[in-house]
C-alpha cells in the first residue's frame, strides 16, 4: 500500500529520532570529532603511547623504590618492601623494553597495536597491585588515600579509546573492592567503596576530557597541515600541466646543485619545447594548445616516474627536466626516451614543417657535480643547447657538456658532431 504525505513525515520523525539516539549514544566513543577523523588521529597518534609508557614507567620505578626504603631499612618488613621493590624492578624493566620500541618506532618501523595494549594493561596492572597493597592490604586500618591518587592519575599520560579506559578502571575498582572487603572493617570498606566509586568517575570523566582536547588539538594540527601542503601546492604546481611550475623549479634546482649523493657523478639539465607550437595554436586553437601541453604533461609524470625525472613547465610551451646521472652514455638513452614518448602520442600538428604530428627541440647540459654552484649559468648553457637543436633543424637534442665535445641525437639515435 502506497504512503500517504502523513506517513512520510511520521517515518521521517521516526527516522530522525533514532538518528538524534544513536548520536547521543555514540557520540561519547568518537569524541565529537565525527568517525572518521577520531579514527585518523588515533591511528596517527596511539603508536605515541610507547613514549608515554617509557616516561611513566620510570615515575613508577622511582616512586615504588621510594616506598620500599623505609619498610626495608627501618620497619624490617621484608614481605611489604619485596613487593614495593619487585613493582619498581617490573616498572623499571617494562620502561627499558618501552625505550627499545620507542627507538624502533623512531626509525620508522611500526608497532602492533596488540604490543602497545599489553603493555598498558600490564603497566596498570602493576600499578593497581602496588596501590591495593599500599591502600588496603598493607595498611587495613584507615581509608584509602593513595590508591585514589592512583586510580584518578594512572592513564591521564595516554590516548587511548574511552571503552578500554573504561575497562582499566572498572578493573582496578572491582579489585579493590574486593580487597578491602577482605580484609578492613565494614566501616571503613564502605567508606571506601564511595571514594573508589568517585575517584573512578572523576578518573573516567577528566581522561574523556582530556583526550578529547588531545585529539582535537592533533586533528587542528593536521587539518593545519593539509592547509600548508594545499597552498604550497597551489604555488608550486603549474595548474595546467600538473607539473611542478618555474618557482619549484628553480628552488629544486638550487636544492640539486647542493645536496648530490657521492654515488652521483653528473648532473643533467634538459629544456625542450615544441616544435612550432605558435602556428600549432593559431591553426588548432588555444583549447588544442592546452590539451597539447596537457598532454605532454602526463607523459612527462610517466617519465619522472619510471625514470626517476624532475620534470616542470617554465615556460608557455618549454619544459625542463632534471636528474642525476653516473654514465654519460645513459644520458643519450633519457633523451632518446623522451623523443619517443612523444612520438608515441601522435599527436597531429599539421602546420609543421618537419613532421605531421607534435614533435620537440631539446637541449641537454652536463655537469660534474659539485663542480658549480651558478644555477643561472647552468641553466643557460642548457638553454643555449636548445638553441643549438632549434638551428640545427629542430626534432633533435644537442648534448653539451664542460669535459666532451658537443653533439646531436636525432629521433633515429644517430649522433653527429657539431
Amino acid at each position: 500500500m502506497e504512503e500517504t504525505g502523513t506517513d512520510k513525515v511520521q517515518t521521517f520523525r521516526l527516522s530522525q529520532e533514532k538518528k538524534s539516539v544513536h548520536n547521543i549514544v555514540y557520540q561519547w566513543r568518537w569524541y565529537t570529532l565525527g568517525r572518521e577523523q577520531y579514527n585518523e588521529c588515533m591511528v596517527k597518534t596511539f603508536s605515541n603511547n610507547i613514549y608515554s609508557l617509557r616516561q611513566s614507567n620510570i615515575v613508577v620505578a622511582v616512586f615504588a623504590g621510594f616506598f620500599a626504603l623505609y619498610p626495608l631499612f627501618i620497619e624490617n618488613k621484608l614481605l611489604k618492601g619485596s613487593i614495593y621493590l619487585a613493582t619498581a624492578v617490573v616498572a623499571l624493566i617494562f620502561s627499558l623494553f618501552a625505550n627499545h620500541k620507542a627507538n624502533q618506532l623512531k626509525k620508522g618501523k611500526p608497532l602492533s597495536k596488540k604490543l602497545i595494549y599489553t603493555l598498558l594493561s600490564l603497566y596498570y596492572l602493576n600499578v593497581i597491585v602496588f596501590g591495593v597493597y599500599l591502600s588496603a592490604l598493607s595498611n587495613p586500618a584507615n581509608i584509602a588515600a593513595g590508591f585514589l591518587c592512583i586510580l584518578i592519575c594512572a592513564l591521564f599520560l595516554f590516548i587511548t579509546p574511552p571503552l578500554y579506559y573504561f575497562c582499566l578502571t572498572l578493573g582496578a575498582m572491582v579489585i579493590f573492592i574486593t580487597a578491602s572487603i577482605l580484609v578492613k572493617p565494614i566501616e571503613n570498606w564502605m567508606l571506601d567503596t564511595v571514594n573508589v566509586v568517585f575517584a573512578g568517575s572523576i578518573s573516567l570523566f577528566f581522561n574523556w576530557q582530556i583526550t578529547k582536547l588531545r585529539l582535537t588539538a592533533l586533528l587542528n594540527v593536521s587539518r593545519l597541515e593539509d592547509e600548508r601542503n594545499r597552498y604550497y601546492d597551489q604555488s608550486t604546481i603549474d595548474e595546467l600541466t600538473q607539473l611542478r611550475n618555474r618557482r619549484d623549479f628553480t628552488q629544486t634546482f638550487q636544492r640539486y646543485l647542493s645536496s648530490y649523493r657521492t654515488s652521483d657523478d653528473f648532473l643533467c639539465v634538459a629544456i625542450f619545447d615544441i616544435d612550432f607550437f605558435k602556428k600549432y595554436n593559431d591553426h588548432y586553437g588555444h583549447p588544442k594548445g592546452d590539451d597539447c601541453l596537457r598532454t605532454i604533461g602526463g607523459m612527462l609524470n610517466t617519465l619522472r616516474d619510471n625514470m626517476n625525472l624532475y620534470s616542470a613547465r617554465v615556460g608557455g610551451e618549454e619544459f625542463a627536466l632534471l636528474w642525476f646521472d653516473n654514465d654519460l652514455h645513459h644520458v643519450n638513452t633519457v633523451v632518446a626516451r623522451l623523443n619517443a614518448l612523444v612520438r608515441e602520442l601522435k599527436i597531429p600538428h599539421a602546420k609543421s614543417r618537419i613532421k605531421p604530428y607534435v614533435t620537440i627541440s631539446t637541449g641537454v647540459y652536463v655537469e660534474p657535480c659539485g663542480s658549480s654552484n651558478d644555477m643561472r649559468t647552468l641553466y643557460d648553457l642548457a638553454d643555449k643547447a636548445l638553441y643549438f637543436a632549434k638551428g640545427s633543424g629542430r626534432n633533435c637534442a644537442i648534448i653539451s657538456g664542460k669535459n666532451f665535445v658537443q653533439y646531436k641525437i636525432t629521433p633515429v639515435f644517430q649522433e653527429t658532431t657539431v
